[in-house]
């Protein structure tokens, strides 16, 4: 018989990203390896070394904009676990999310070994209940429950994040820059180029567009070509951010293109968002424009040269908020082009 391992992280592409170590530890012990992804996620799962199958699903405990609970819809998930019969799962999640919700709907569809980290006492919903100290970078929590399950990253296995590769091929990408045969705009993906990156899946999270346009124009001014990137509804930002001075490539990427685009990066400037794992992942160095909402020793880039910018000890530090809840976003306005400029200069010239 196989030994299936369902994985579980229902939230976004960053928290899906960062379980790359745990995933690789679990693939190397398992026939096969089936992540069940959120609908933000799921992208960023099919991305990590290790997944053989990813399905999503839409969780009402865990998603910040939550679906209305469905008994139809948990039905349709316990069959749907039932009927693929997992030898186990493993549920790793964020230090303010409990696993237990979906530890019961995996039990009732009859999965016989569970392993998560759980502060609430779980009675019988886990069967390997694993403690942690909360300070841990959240790659290094998270394999910290795969070794409790019993699955550890193979020989030579440095534990960074990482993504599949091949990456894809961005030699056709047209947009931004001089007008190519086609009649589109290109861009020059020329290796050294710096990313600047806007836009945050969290408002609180994220650098004030102005000090990006700001920032755009300093790094042309030091002489960097700078790409400027963003999802599809973020287009109108990345336009304004780009300005003339840098190349908008908003909503021109899916994941793994901008997956490529970064590993040709010197360097990365962006918010505590899902790209800036992202980098992490293909080992590009990073200015993170970090707002203290959530602590940067579990959530700053890892593995990778960090520039840390932004006040650690604005009034907003450790409230998860979503929306600043200080006037004036102190936090990261106080972050300037100049210093942008700075931090890159110091990533590169290292």
């Amino acid at each position: 018989m196989t030994r299936t391992v369902l994985v579980a992280r229902l939230d976004s592409v960053g928290d899906v990203l960062v379980q790359g170590p745990l995933v690789r530890a679990v693939a190397a012990g398992a026939d096969r390896v089936v992540f069940l992804a959120g609908p933000a996620g799921a992208e960023a799962a099919r991305l990590l070394p290790g997944v053989d199958e990813v399905w999503t699903w839409a969780c009402p405990w865990i998603l910040g904009d939550p679906p209305p609970v469905d008994a139809g819809d948990l039905a349709g998930l316990t069959e749907r676990v039932r009927t693929l019969a997992p030898g186990e799962a493993v549920v790793p999640t964020s230090f303010h999310q409990s696993p237990l919700p979906l530890a019961l709907v995996l039990r009732t569809a009859g999965v016989p070994r569970i392993s998560a980290i759980s502060v609430d006492y779980p009675g019988s919903l886990l069967d390997v209940r694993h403690r942690v100290d909360d300070d841990l970078p959240e790659p290094e929590r998270a394999l910290s429950l795969a070794r409790a399950a019993g699955f550890d990253l193979p020989a030579g296995d440095d534990g960074r994040l990482a993504v599949r590769r091949p990456l894809p091929d961005l030699r056709d990408l047209h947009t931004g820059g001089d007008r190519g045969p086609d009649g589109h705009r290109c861009a020059d993906l020329a290796p050294g180029y710096v990313v600047v990156h806007p836009g945050a899946s969290v408002p609180a999270r994220a650098w004030p567009a102005q000090r990006c346009a700001e920032a755009v124009g300093a790094l042309a001014d030091a002489g960097h070509r700078v790409l400027v990137t963003g999802g599809p509804g973020e287009r109108a930002l990345t336009a304004a951010v780009a300005g003339t001075r840098g190349v908008d490539l908003g909503g021109a990427l899916s994941l793994a293109e901008l997956s490529a685009l970064l590993d040709g990066a010197a360097a990365v400037v962006v918010g505590n968002t899902g790209p800036a794992h992202l980098a992490a992942a293909v080992g590009t160095p990073v200015v993170s424009l970090f707002a203290p909402v959530v602590p940067a020793a579990r959530w700053a880039p890892y593995g990778v040269p960090t520039v840390l910018l932004g006040d650690q000890d604005a009034p907003c530090r450790l409230t998860r908020a979503r929306e600043c809840p200080v006037p004036g976003h102190p936090c990261l306005t106080s972050v300037t082009a100049a210093d942008v400029v700075a931090a890159v200069e110091k990533l590169v010239s290292a």
